[in-house]
């Protein structure tokens, strides 16, 4: 009983590493999927705007030109 008592840090060290790395791989993962489903979204909007006549686009205050700045307006810097 005193060795389990004894190594029982360690082994609780070695718990909260495996504990961290699968916790790191799973944020990854999450990240991913967000950035995926912003890019997705983006896309689908500039397929959207594309897909407007210019005269439509026009109405919405958009030349065609500016289809990627507008959609991508949050990271550029002003």
């Amino acid at each position: 009983m005193t060795n389990i008592t004894a190594n029982a840090p360690a082994a609780h060290g070695q718990i909260s590493k495996v504990a961290r790395s699968v916790a790191s791989f799973f944020r990854a993962i999450s990240q991913g999927l967000v950035a995926f489903g912003q890019a997705k979204a983006r896309a689908d909007e500039i397929n959207e705007l594309n897909a407007m006549t210019d005269k439509k686009l026009a109405s919405l205050g958009l030349r065609r030109e500016d289809i990627a700045r507008h959609v991508f307006r949050d990271l550029f810097v002003a």
